[in-house]
């Protein structure tokens, strides 16, 4: 990155990603990073599938952006996480960090607020990952089906390094 870049945030900042086109019970990538297995994610009740099935994100994005069309169900006051609920029923909680409630929203922006309808592709958060490891976090992000058990067998679509927008696993 050169000095003109960090001065006025050129190529940096901006996030690469794909177009986000929706598709029937499918959630797209949230966030650029690599792919990790559910079991892979660095917490024991997200890996176990304690709270659904799903899998992890280890980002290299600084934006989380929605992976379906739906609407804002929850934002978390200490802005770590978001719930979402696609038009086709899947509740989703994409959790940025492992540990990251404890640093009480610093380091996160909030770009939506409850009740938002959303385009898969909206920006939803606005992530510091290096403030979230310098307060000593895995900069892990869960991206977790709550309602699973209603929706079927979750298919995973992608792995390894994954852009914003690529299909991540669908019902």
């Amino acid at each position: 990155m050169g000095f003109f870049d960090k001065l006025f945030g050129g190529k940096t900042e901006q996030e690469e990603t794909v177009k986000f086109f929706g598709q029937s019970k499918t959630v797209l990538t949230p966030i650029r990073g690599k792919v990790l297995a559910q079991a892979d994610i660095p917490d024991e009740t997200f890996a176990q599938g304690i709270l659904g099935p799903g899998c992890g994100i280890e980002p290299t994005g600084k934006t989380v952006y929605a992976p379906f069309d739906g609407t804002v169900e929850q934002v978390a006051s200490t802005l770590h996480a978001v719930g979402l609920t696609s038009e086709d029923g899947i509740e989703i909680l994409i959790h940025v960090g492992m540990d990251t409630v404890e640093m009480q929203g610093k380091g996160f922006k909030a770009l939506v607020k409850v009740g938002d309808k959303v385009k898969a592709g909206t920006p939803l958060l606005k992530v510091d990952l290096d403030a979230i490891k310098a307060a000593g976090h895995p900069t892990a992000t869960a991206i977790i089906v709550t309602n699973g058990d209603d929706m079927g067998e979750l298919k995973m679509l992608a792995e390894g390094d994954v852009l914003a927008g690529t299909p991540l696993f669908k019902f």
